[in-house]
């Protein structure tokens, strides 16, 4: 179905071939082999080799066809500055529902309530004071991307203060903007903390012990962009204590091959242990029709880059995003 709505929506004059690429693991680091012609003139691949971006000299640009920048490709990248990078942005708005669905779950306990009523247990009812009240509270969103503006949207609705910082300035209407010089005083007014930024070498780590601890007591950090960006030490710890609550899609530990998916820990640390995370693996951007929307995407992106268009989803390599 992909497949044919891909066919359907790209430009009648454009002429695709079209390779296998491997499972996409721990951030996309995966082996590329796939057929580029000598007139290649646009490449779609995450993590491309040296080889693919050599084997045209019309190559113009390069399309990761997912949200985000992985390291190999980034400084592959670097040294073809002349090739535009873009990434697409089909699972937008599922990731940002699954981010507002993690809040939800970890602010209602529903994992934890879910698990002891189906063994009949209805101890939860009387404990009347284990849920959070959203309302009137603060959210604060890492990223005001095409994710980051959803969950504004979202937390909005449900009556929150909602407070966004991004590296770059813009407008942020009912939304309070800030930048990232910013985060140290805003995190101990964080009741909800989201991660919805890209992984970059200035966000790897950003949010360390000091920045957990300066959280306020039962804060619920939500990560859905990537798991490097938050200290895994220092989460697991914090949490453990019961401090505060999580909603993690994002991880540290990946499946390598098909046969470990059925058995691989996330992280090093036993975060399946703790009744106050809810745990999805790495699957926020999903939705039935994911690929429809992606080759949706895809088709329209090339046919902006063929003619020409003013189109988003530029990528600098430079920055990482």
């Amino acid at each position: 179905e992909a497949a044919r709505v891909f066919a359907e929506k790209v430009d009648s004059s454009v002429r695709v071939t079209s390779g296998e690429i491997g499972d996409d693991v721990a951030d996309c680091e995966v082996t590329a082999d796939c057929e580029v012609t000598a007139d290649c003139k646009v490449l779609v691949a995450g993590v491309p080799e040296r080889k693919h971006i050599e084997a045209s000299n019309q190559l113009k640009a390069l399309i990761i066809p997912w949200a985000g920048l992985p390291y190999a490709t980034r400084d592959l990248m670097l040294e073809f500055k002349d090739i535009a990078v873009y990434n697409i942005h089909h699972n937008a708005a599922p990731t940002a529902e699954s981010a507002i669905m993690l809040m939800l779950a970890t602010a209602r306990d529903l994992i934890d309530t879910d698990q002891k009523f189906r063994k009949h247990d209805w101890t939860p009812r009387y404990e009347s004071d284990r849920p959070l009240l959203l309302e009137d509270r603060t959210a604060l969103i890492l990223g005001y991307g095409a994710v980051g503006r959803r969950v504004a949207r979202g937390c909005f609705s449900l009556g929150m203060s909602v407070h966004a910082i991004r590296a770059s300035e813009s407008a942020g209407g009912i939304i309070k903007l800030h930048t990232p010089d910013e985060l140290s005083s805003l995190l101990p007014t964080a009741d909800v903390l989201f991660l919805c930024l890209p992984r970059t070498p200035e966000t790897d780590g950003m949010i360390g012990p000091s920045q957990l601890a300066a959280l306020p007591d039962d804060a619920i950090v939500v990560n859905v962009s990537r798991g490097a960006i938050v200290d895994e030490k220092a989460l697991y710890e914090e949490l453990k204590s019961g401090r505060i609550r999580a909603g993690l899609d994002v991880w540290y530990m990946y499946p390598r091959d098909e046969s470990s998916r059925v058995d691989q820990r996330p992280s090093e640390y036993p975060f399946g242990e703790l009744s106050n995370v809810v745990m999805t693996p790495h699957m926020a951007g999903h939705c039935a029709n994911i690929e429809t929307l992606r080759a949706t995407a895809l088709a329209e992106l090339i046919n902006g880059i063929l003619q020409g268009d003013d189109i988003s989803g530029r990528v600098d390599a430079e920055r990482g995003y």
